[in-house]
């Protein structure tokens, strides 16, 4: 449903009959505020008002009216010009809708049916754009940092502060971190709060690219530049021109391929396989790596200058691990979303459940978390999500034990408890699979050191 007053339309018009007549025609539509003018000088007076279209007489008797165009396209430069002129000439219309102008309409019978058609096109285009302001506004608002990388720890909030200096900026953005933190949401967070955000946010992820492709993928193609190319492809760094590009995991780039994205990091410039036009490109750059690029570069694996032109602004992601209770705050806003988007009852998490989430690994960190809460929130029965529907292999468990320091004899008590829970408490099996003595396992379930279901 269209707003009151959708265009403010100034029509500039120095013959008063014929722009009374204009005035009296659009002011039919009741979606369209009209203000003439006789006047150029009480036009422009009024331009900061900034109408959404102006309807200009080129021939104007104190003005000219390619001077006019220029002006208004300054002041006002989202202003749409459509020219009504007396002059059918073609080379006069080209040159004024290069300069800018909409629409070049002549004055004749159908000169009514042509603008009508012109401010419904404008009309439309002025929702659509509109639309589009919102959906960026609620983009925005789904990467807002503060409230999609939840969190209270310290090493959570140094990694606010960083988002929050790189989105002042178009500095490059180095993003490292385990599998599962959460890079993209970063990327995101940072493209959307920036001065880029109403331009295009391009991820694409090196890795899962075959090496064959990726420059394709990246640069683009001519049609017939390789066999299967049979058309034009524009790449990613077109796509993301004036906006943002996300490099995902960066350090799994083919050495070769590095030399080509160096060139175009310097050169802010592209050239698509098999062909010789060079397309300039407007972009901030932001990569992600889960890997040591250092360590890349001396094992000769990862361009050193390379490295030094992505490295920019480091930001490090924290594994979950290391966010304290921030594994709780997590847990509770994706029971919110997920029950939200399944309009589930919201449930709470039982006292045990916590006690079982604060002291997992998160080896998938907050990836596996999410995961883990969806489906315990599908597995539980009622209304709290109990310790039973909190589902962690036990594998995890396992690769989790060296990541705790203890004695010699406890990590021996879990590896055998760990067996034992595996192989439903057979302990001859379990004797067997560790190669040990059965009477140790009965001595140490006797003094309590392990248990047996």
């Amino acid at each position: 449903m269209k707003n009151h007053k959708t265009l403010k339309i100034f029509i500039l018009e120095d013959d008063r009959w014929y722009g009374t007549m204009l005035e009296h025609f659009l002011s039919l539509n009741p979606d369209y505020s009209v203000k003439r003018f006789e006047v150029t000088k009480e036009f422009f007076n009024s331009l900061h008002e900034y109408p959404d279209v102006v309807t200009l007489d080129y021939s104007l008797a104190d003005s000219d009216g390619e001077q006019v165009l220029k002006k208004i396209k300054t002041v006002a430069p989202d202003t749409k010009v459509i020219i009504i002129s007396g002059q059918e000439d073609v080379g006069t219309a080209l040159k004024l809708l290069k300069a800018g102008a909409f629409d070049y309409i002549i004055k004749d019978e159908e000169t009514n049916d042509r603008l009508w058609n012109a401010l419904q096109h404008l009309d439309e285009i002025k929702v659509l754009k509109t639309e589009v302001e919102n959906l960026r506004g609620e983009l925005k608002k789904q990467y807002d940092f503060s409230k999609t990388i939840l969190g209270q720890s310290d090493a959570i909030k140094k990694t606010f502060a960083l988002i929050e200096k790189a989105a002042q900026t178009n500095i490059t953005v180095s993003i490292t971190g385990e599998t599962g933190t959460g890079k993209e949401v970063v990327a995101k967070a940072i493209h959307y709060h920036s001065q880029r955000s109403k331009q295009p946010f391009v991820a694409i992820n090196v890795a899962a690219i075959p090496k064959d492709l990726l420059e394709s993928e990246l640069f683009g193609h001519e049609k017939g530049a390789f066999t299967g190319a049979v058309g034009q492809r524009t790449g990613k760094f077109e796509e993301a021109n004036k906006g943002t590009i996300f490099l995902d995991e960066i350090g799994e780039m083919d050495i070769h391929l590095q030399a080509k994205l160096l060139r175009v990091l310097q050169e802010r410039e592209v050239t698509r396989i098999g062909g010789n036009t060079v397309v300039p490109i407007d972009i901030r750059i932001i990569v992600a790596t889960h890997r040591n690029l250092q360590e890349l570069v001396k094992s000769g694996l990862f361009r050193q200058d390379l490295y030094y032109r992505i490295l920019g602004l480091p930001i490090e992601l924290p594994p979950l691990k290391d966010r304290g209770n921030d594994v709780l705050i997590l847990a509770k806003q994706f029971i919110k979303l997920f029950c939200d988007e399944n309009k589930l009852p919201v449930k709470s998490l039982s006292p045990e459940a916590q006690k079982k989430l604060s002291t997992y690994h998160f080896p998938g960190n907050v990836r596996e978390l999410k995961s883990m809460i969806e489906l315990a929130s599908v597995m539980s029965d009622g209304d709290s999500i109990e310790e039973k529907d909190i589902m962690i292999e036990n594998s995890n468990n396992f690769n989790s034990l060296l990541t705790k320091e203890t004695t010699l004899k406890e990590y021996e008590c879990q590896i055998i408890q760990y067996f034992l829970d595996k192989y439903d408490s057979d302990i001859m099996l379990v004797a067997k699979k560790l190669d040990m003595g059965k009477s140790t396992i009965y001595k140490m379930i006797k003094d309590g050191d392990i248990k047996v279901k």
